[in-house]
């Protein structure tokens, strides 16, 4: 087996789970208390990349997960749901042993986060929304209407000279406000591209969902968890309004891409909160 190169972090190992809808692509690293990660739409669990890492050393097993029809795992039939997505939690679980762990989802994987671990409470011990979002009718509505960002999605389409790639990745670059170099912008490009399911499946899922109508039915000690800098922050600081019972970080700074803006500090975050609530005493079944 060749080593890895000392100039790059350790790799996650790459797997497959038999999920509901078909082949589930999951990467892990790391062998202490297992924690699901569940990536923002439309990207992969490479958005996780410079997260791994920093959770492994910090005694937890980095388990990514990609959505359905994101990355290399397959797409549910027709148009997928919230509800659909964490379909995916319980079987990445069982194909590694593992009987509960503790689930962090960020923007639409912190939605499909919320859901698993309302309907799956026995696998989940402990939940971290790393950027919710609380859709009003009103957003709903402008999601919805001719000329939204659904009817763009829906529309996207492969250019002359990859045009459409260029703007991705110049809204990509946009986002990131010179913070993101551009070889990793061209990877959420990359990773924007290569899902199996239609491009505009996961915002759709995330605007259908009502997220302040499910927050009252999670039971497990709960971390609403964003940075000043993403635009959906006031988001967070609401969510913490209709669940003030749950614990609130914050970090300063950064935006969407907090995870390699930020990893160390993320990473803190992170396994603070589950050394806070216990969760030390998950184990593999």
């Amino acid at each position: 087996m060749n080593a890895i190169s000392p100039s790059h972090p350790p790799y996650p190992r790459r797997h497959y789970a038999d999920g509901p809808f078909g082949q589930v692509h999951f990467q892990v690293l790391g062998k202490g208390v297992p924690l699901v990660l569940l990536h923002q739409a439309p990207m992969t669990s490479g958005q996780f990349d410079s997260g791994y890492a920093p959770l492994a050393e910090r005694g937890l097993m980095a388990i990514g997960i990609d959505m359905l029809g994101f990355g290399m795992s397959d797409p549910a039939p027709g148009v997928p749901t919230v509800t659909d997505f964490a379909q995916v939690v319980p079987a990445v679980l069982d194909a590694l042993g593992i009987e509960r762990a503790a689930l962090l989802g960020h923007h639409t994987g912190a939605l499909a986060a919320n859901e698993a671990a309302i309907a799956f409470p026995e696998r989940i011990t402990a939940l971290i929304l790393n950027g919710p979002l609380l859709v009003s009718s009103e957003d709903r509505a402008k999601f919805l209407a001719p000329g939204g960002m659904n009817d763009w999605e829906q529309g996207f389409r492969g250019q002359e000279h990859a045009a459409h790639l260029v703007q991705l990745f110049d809204i990509r670059d946009h986002m990131a406000a010179g913070s993101i170099g551009y070889d990793r912008l061209s990877d959420y490009v990359v990773q924007a591209m290569i899902g199996r399911g239609a491009f505009w499946h996961g915002h759709h899922a995330a605007y259908m969902y009502d997220q302040a109508e499910r927050l009252p039915l999670i039971t497990q000690p709960t971390l609403i968890f964003s940075n000043t800098g993403d635009e959906i922050y006031p988001h967070a600081e609401a969510a913490h309004g209709i669940r003030p019972d749950f614990a609130f970080a914050a970090l300063e700074g950064g935006g969407v891409d907090i995870v390699d803006q930020q990893p160390e500090a993320w990473a803190d975050i992170v396994a603070g909160f589950l050394n806070a609530v216990g969760v030390g005493a998950l184990v593999k079944a």
